[in-house]
């Protein structure tokens, strides 16, 4: 009886915790805008601007091309309001990935991912004038390859919300409030999988100041860069982005 008391606890506990990292962050997911398993060879309305993107193991593989001296690069022609993007990622031996969102004119915000390091930021939106990324947030990581891992953006207004596994951050800017365009993602090396993409209409939690009281402040988490630099704070280039 004992023992049946102690697994029925925890099962109780088990469901406790799954509904509570279900709840609302910024945003409440509505009326789906697009949905794939993305587990058929990659076609229209994807439009390929670099890189190899092929079906592999059933779920979808992007791969930077040599001659192409740029990333690998896939975006969907869609304009979007306030939304949810859901997605999963597997590192093959790519080095970086991205879930890129464009202005109009130039990039607006992406989640950048590594093995190591996950980036949360507004993009520079204009590379060859005085703007510059701004970012809310870059947390160490240790993302094994093979394994699929979780991603999420929201925004709705002028903020916006990533998260990739249980890793989270936000932040706010007035370039969010412009028209957002052609979401897509990028990979860096060889290669990264994707699978389970849904992109929603999403509105503004109604909780979302006392989430957000929950939440790292934007630029508490800046962990520094690995590699050749580390514990030095990243480079301020113009470093282009697709």
């Amino acid at each position: 009886m004992k023992r049946t008391c102690l697994l029925l606890s925890a099962a109780v506990g088990l469901a406790l915790n799954a509904s509570a990292s279900d709840k609302p962050l910024l945003a409440v997911p509505g009326k789906v805008i697009y949905e794939s398993k993305l587990d058929s060879a990659p076609s229209a309305p994807w439009k390929v601007a670099k890189g190899k993107w092929e079906l592999v193991d059933g779920s979808w593989r992007g791969s930077e091309k040599p001659e192409d001296m740029h990333g690998a690069v896939t975006r969907l022609p869609n304009k979007l309001g306030d939304f949810v993007i859901e997605y999963e990622l597997k590192f093959e031996g790519g080095k970086t990935t991205s879930l890129s969102i464009n202005a109009v004119k130039d990039h607006m915000a992406r989640i950048v991912i590594s093995p190591k390091l996950v980036t949360i930021q507004r993009d520079d939106n204009d590379h060859d004038g005085p703007d510059k990324a701004v970012v809310f947030a870059r947390i160490a990581a240790d993302l094994k390859p093979g394994v699929w891992h979780k991603v999420r953006m929201e925004m709705v207004g002028d903020t916006m919300l990533g998260m990739v596994d249980d890793m989270i951050a936000y932040g706010s800017n007035e370039l969010f409030t412009q028209d957002r365009m052609s979401p897509g993602f990028t990979v860096a090396g060889q290669s990264v999988d994707f699978r389970n993409l849904k992109i929603t209409e999403a509105t503004k939690n109604p909780e979302w100041d006392k989430v957000k009281a929950t939440l790292p402040a934007p630029g508490s988490q800046m962990a520094a860069v690995p590699g050749p630099g580390a514990g030095k704070p990243a480079p301020k280039g113009k470093k282009k982005a697709e």
